[in-house]
């Protein structure tokens, strides 16, 4: 994965790169958009706490897929207001904080999901290792 960031351009707000180039023939993961919803039902109070479950059920996708953060090419996130951006960039930049390079990224607030306690959701790209399958 190589980060662009051009030097004609505004640097990035925060830990994300403004675009992100994969090797040839690299397998495609796309996920579903990841609530913060925890393996037992439950659904944490607060942008951060919720954005780290979303982040460990997109490790999860990644792990089923044979792939890590690190092949992640971008992150589009939606959460419920501008008060909620702040608890999300702590939970993605902690989640991106071991990484060399990191994805592009993008946060958009929109009007709800579908229960009301849900502030906010994540879903990833990434390129896959081992090239093209047979």
């Amino acid at each position: 994965m190589q980060m662009l960031d051009p030097a004609g351009i505004a640097p990035p707000f925060a830990r994300y790169a403004h675009g992100v180039v994969t090797d040839p023939g690299a397998r495609v993961l796309v996920t579903s958009g990841q609530l913060g919803l925890a393996p037992d039902g439950s659904v944490p109070e607060g942008a951060e706490a919720q954005a780290r479950v979303c982040f460990a059920n997109l490790d999860a996708i990644l792990a089923e897929a044979g792939a890590a953060r690190g092949h992640v090419l971008r992150l589009n996130a939606y959460v419920t207001g501008r008060h909620h951006m702040a608890g999300y960039m702590a939970a993605r930049d902690a989640w991106l904080a071991d990484l060399a390079q990191v994805p592009a990224s993008t946060l958009m607030i929109v009007a709800g999901f579908t229960r009301p306690e849900f502030v906010v959701e994540v879903e990833a790209l990434a390129a896959l290792p081992g090239g093209a399958s047979s």
